[in-house]
């Protein structure tokens, strides 16, 4: 790829890398990074469509990794990289410092969901593309952000569900582990489905599980996946010397499950908060 075709890009990449991590020299760093993927890269169809991808998810891996060292080095929730004046100055211009401040408090893939579609109006099966999730997972999380942006709480009615779509998941991979098939199908809606990614396809899965019995099937006496939060939602995954190969996340509705992502893609798995549940210590992040 030339530079040329790079740089008509390099604008509107800059401003989203810029809303996204909050730092001018960070996205300069994105952007850099991105360039080097693109000049080592052949047959690129839709160039604008993967550079989109390639910078979403640089960005939001390194706010990931940013929010993951500050509290371990410090124990309290990240703070943005400082950068120079110049640079400070030019970023509260493009993007407003009350707005920076608030798009801070987000979780990494809530923040890249929100800038996405309510600020550069990216509809959300674009967004679904770009992350790597279903439209289900991005609606939910730039619903999330919008709400704390918003400075609104969650409403009751969502609290409830939340704290039914955990007990349903739970009693789900229980069943799973126990190889308990009626359990399992009882908490599956009758058209659920399981979607794998191209990577969880080449390592063996379906491409979909169309149907309760197709899906109970898939997860029958599965003993193998720790019970983990993704994105803050319960889901699963599979780990290997403390990195996740693969993960689950589950769509609740109205007490049944209806929908199973299977990303194993680690350029995705980069890009999500993984934390695994354990019984006795609490949760621990996992390192991906």
């Amino acid at each position: 790829m030339e530079m040329t075709d790079f740089d008509a890009e390099r604008p509107r990449l800059t401003a989203i890398a810029l809303r996204i991590l909050g730092s001018e020299a960070d996205a300069d760093d994105v952007l850099q990074d991105a360039w080097l993927r693109a000049s080592s890269t052949d047959g690129i169809d839709d160039l604008p469509a993967w550079l989109t991808t390639v910078v979403t998810r640089l960005c939001v891996d390194q706010l990931r990794k940013r929010r993951t060292r500050s509290v371990a080095e410090t124990g309290v929730s990240a703070d943005p990289a400082p950068v120079d004046p110049e640079a400070d100055a030019l970023l509260a211009e493009r993007t407003g410092d009350a707005m920076q401040v608030v798009l801070d408090a987000l979780a990494p893939a809530e923040r890249a969901a929100f800038v996405l579609h309510d600020v550069f109006g990216y509809p959300f099966e674009e967004i679904s593309a770009v992350m790597g999730r279903s439209g289900t997972a991005v609606r939910q999380l730039a619903s999330r952000a919008r709400r704390k942006v918003q400075g609104m709480p969650e409403p009751a009615a969502s609290q409830a569900a939340r704290a039914e779509s955990r007990r349903v998941v739970e009693a789900f991979l229980a069943a799973a582990r126990g190889g308990d098939l009626g359990t399992l199908l009882s908490f599956l809606a009758p058209d659920a489905v399981l979607r794998a990614d191209l990577v969880g396809q080449r390592m063996g899965t379906d491409p979909v599980y169309e149907g309760a019995a197709a899906v109970a099937a898939r997860f029958n006496g599965a003993r193998g996946a720790a019970p983990v939060t993704i994105d803050g939602e319960l889901g699963a995954a599979w780990i290997h010397a403390g990195s996740t190969q693969v993960a689950f996340v589950f769509h609740v509705e109205a007490g049944l499950l209806h929908e199973v992502e299977l990303i194993a893609d680690p350029d995705v798995l980069a890009t999500m908060d993984i934390v695994r549940i354990r019984a006795s210590s609490g949760p621990t992040t996992e390192s991906k």
